[in-house]
Formats: C-alpha cells, sequence, structure tokens
C-alpha cells in the first residue's frame, strides 16, 4: 500500500490553495497512493490569527468540505484532510478539524486539535495564542484505512505523548500529525518529537509540515 505526504505552501486565498491541493493530490493519486495526507492550515493561511475566523465553514458543508470530497470520489483515494475552520461556538471561535473522507467521497472521520499553541517563547520577545480564536478539542480519533487503523492528531498535539500512548493502546498502526510548525520550534523540536512519538508507540508517522511555516523558499511537493 503507498500513502502521500502533501506538502504545501498555502495563503490567505482560499481558491488558491484549493487549486494547489487539487494538482497534489491528483499527483498523488497518479503515483498510486491509496490515501493521502494535506498538511495544518492547507486551505487557508491567513495574514493574522484572526482571519481564520471569516472563513470558518459550518460542520458538514462548505467550499472546502465540498473538494475534499469530490477529490477523495473523482480519484478513487482516502484524504486526510490536514485541518480546516469549522464553526465551533457563539463566540466566534473555531475548530481546527482534520477531517477524513473515503474513497466514495463519505467523511468517516473528525478529529479537532486538543492541545491548542499557546506559548511565549523563552528569550524572545514572541508569543502565540492559538486559543484566541481556536477552540480545542476533546475526543481522540482512530479509524481504519486501507492502509492500517489510523490515529489521528495535529501539530502541538506532538507535544503530548499521552494522546499517542491511547492512541497506540486503541490499536493505531499509524500516526497522522499535520501540522504546521514556527520556524524556531520547527528546527528545535519537529523531528526530534516526531521520532520519539513513533519510537515510544512502535508505529509509523506522516510528518510532512506545512512548508510555509518552515522555510521561506517552500515549494509544493508530494512525497509517496
Amino acid at each position: 500500500m503507498k500513502v502521500a505526504a502533501i506538502q504545501m505552501t498555502s495563503g490567505p486565498n482560499v481558491a488558491q490553495n484549493l487549486e494547489q491541493a487539487r494538482a497534489l493530490l491528483e499527483e498523488a493519486a497518479e503515483r498510486g497512493a491509496r490515501l493521502a495526507a494535506l498538511p495544518e492550515n492547507f486551505c487557508f493561511m491567513g495574514l493574522k490569527d484572526a482571519d481564520k475566523r471569516a472563513v470558518a465553514e459550518a460542520d458538514g458543508h462548505g467550499p472546502v468540505q465540498d473538494f475534499l470530497a469530490a477529490a477523495a470520489q473523482r480519484l478513487q483515494m482516502w484524504i486526510v484532510g490536514g485541518t480546516i475552520p469549522l464553526a465551533a461556538g457563539a463566540d466566534g471561535r473555531v475548530a481546527a478539524a482534520s477531517l477524513v473522507y473515503d474513497s466514495d467521497g463519505v467523511r468517516v472521520a473528525r478529529y479537532d486539535k486538543i492541545h491548542l499553541f499557546d506559548v511565549d517563547l523563552p528569550g524572545r520577545a514572541e508569543s502565540y495564542r492559538e486559543s484566541a480564536h481556536v477552540t480545542p478539542g476533546s475526543r481522540a480519533a482512530l479509524l481504519d484505512t486501507p492502509v492500517g487503523r489510523l490515529g489521528l492528531s495535529v501539530c502541538y498535539d506532538v507535544r503530548f505523548p499521552e494522546l499517542y500512548r491511547y492512541l497506540s493502546a486503541q490499536g493505531a498502526q499509524l500516526l497522522a500529525v499535520p501540522s504546521a510548525f514556527t520556524s524556531p520550534t520547527g528546527r528545535a523540536h519537529w523531528e526530534t518529537l516526531l521520532r520519539a512519538r513513533a519510537i515510544e508507540n512502535l508505529v509509523m508517522l506522516w510528518r510532512r509540515p506545512s512548508r510555509a511555516s518552515m522555510r521561506a523558499d517552500a515549494r509544493p511537493m508530494v512525497t509517496a
């Protein structure tokens, strides 16, 4: 079985991001992938954190969800939809939802990012408050796919080994970690954390981050 980890340089234009994702998903299918994983924020990387509120979709339908369902059905390929912003509450915050579609275009799983990136970087005048615009999830998610039993997670979740111990105990054979790490934390911790979670749980991880967060000269690509 072949899987594809897709790497993108996403921006604030949803339509352009979906066109980039379409081309890469088609490439993955042409290369024989049975399942393809998109990165965190693949459909929208706003200029400000608050921008995601304006493009949030209602759960069930919307331009991004309809795109994923149609692409999965057309390509006859399972798709892990990175994350998309879904409306989550009266205060206007969104859920960072990772959606999985089967090869018939049916949504078979939703995982909302549990651990949010609220951080003050030591020694730097730099801080992040993801919780200002994102509401955390509360449930782990696993599902059976053609390539094995898959446990879902997102980005900052990788710092919390208990989540992966639970997924492993529930039979996860693979772990998906779509991510958009910042450059400083990516350089310092990305590879180490992923290796630790894989070794601890004796599983495979799909580990493509969004290149927009890792390098300025990033280019879209598919690794199959």
